[in-house]
């Protein structure tokens, strides 16, 4: 079973950074896809940024040039680093690891929350 920790959201002024990371436990880091999603209060979840094992990134529209997903397989960690963060960013942000080779199985953490606010 595939445990993912999430850590570093809290509370920052519209402009601000936030550094979020993401370590699986249990397997192996390295073959699993890595990604951020989020949830804003009375919306659907929504993808924010993927890596693939090979290092592939994809971004939503709204984050494209603002945040920057990446993985260091040595530290089993992915990261989201999130810059001129807005109000719009106030979201739970969930680490999602979805497993390449068989049994494809995909795994979420419990999520951690980033307030963007003046």
């Amino acid at each position: 079973q595939v445990q993912l920790v999430e850590s570093g959201g809290g509370l920052v002024q519209p402009g601000g950074s936030l550094r979020l990371s993401c370590a699986p436990s249990g397997s192996t880091f390295s073959i699993y896809a890595m990604g951020w999603y989020r949830q804003a209060p009375g919306k659907q979840r929504e993808l924010v940024a993927t890596i693939t094992t090979d290092g592939s990134t994809k971004y939503a529209d709204s984050v494209m040039g603002r945040f920057t997903i990446s993985r260091d397989n040595a530290k089993n960690t992915v990261y989201l680093q999130m810059n001129s963060l807005n109000l719009e960013d106030t979201a739970v942000y969930y680490c999602n690891a979805e497993r390449v080779i068989p049994p494809m199985e995909d795994y979420w953490g419990q999520g951690t929350q980033v307030t963007v606010s003046s």
